[in-house]
C-alpha cells in the first residue's frame, strides 16, 4: 500500500511540476526560432516511465518528464532499499543525427543519454551505447502521457 501512496504521490508531483515548467515557457518565441530548432518539432517531449535494473536492488522505478521548453525531472526511487525519491532537474539536448536526447543535471551529477524510439526512450550506457545481454531489453522508458486510442468500457 505504502508503495501504490509513493508512486501516486511520485506521479502527481511529476505533472504538476512538469505542468509548472511548461507554463514558464516563454511565449514570445517567434515563428523562424522553430525553423531554426527542428526537434522542438518532434513529439516526444512527455512523460516516460520504467523499472530499470538496480545492482543491489530489486529495480530502479524511473520517471522522467521532457518539457517542451527543454527542461527535465526525472524522478527515481531505489525499491526494495529505500522508499525515499531522488528528483533530479535539468535541461536536455537532443542530437537528431544520433536520435539521442541527454539530460545535463542543474547540480553537478552524472549526465544520462537516452535513444528516441517510437513511444520510449532507451537508456544508454555511459559511453553513449545500448545496453547489451539479458537484461538490454529492461533499460527502456514508455511514455505513459497520451494513448493512441481511448480505453473501451465494459457494459
Amino acid at each position: 500500500m505504502q508503495l501504490i501512496t509513493t508512486t501516486l504521490k511520485s506521479i502527481s508531483a511529476l505533472i504538476l511540476a512538469s505542468g509548472l515548467l511548461c507554463g514558464n515557457a516563454s511565449a514570445q518565441s517567434a515563428p523562424h526560432d522553430e525553423a531554426h530548432h527542428p526537434a522542438k518539432k518532434m513529439d516526444w517531449p512527455g512523460i516516460y516511465n520504467g523499472f530499470l535494473p538496480c545492482a543491489d536492488c530489486m529495480g530502479l522505478k524511473t520517471s522522467l518528464a521532457l518539457n517542451k521548453n527543454g527542461s527535465y525531472i526525472l524522478i527515481t526511487q531505489y525499491v526494495g532499499r529505500s522508499p525515499r525519491d531522488f528528483v533530479e532537474k535539468g535541461k536536455y539536448s537532443v542530437d537528431e543525427a544520433s536520435q539521442t536526447i541527454s539530460l545535463t543535471p542543474r547540480k553537478a551529477g552524472d549526465t544520462h543519454q537516452y535513444r528516441i524510439g517510437d513511444g520510449q526512450l532507451m537508456q544508454l550506457d555511459d559511453h553513449g551505447k545500448a545496453y547489451t545481454g539479458e537484461l538490454a531489453s529492461r533499460y527502456v522508458l514508455r511514455r505513459t502521457d497520451v494513448t493512441e486510442n481511448p480505453p473501451e468500457h465494459a457494459h
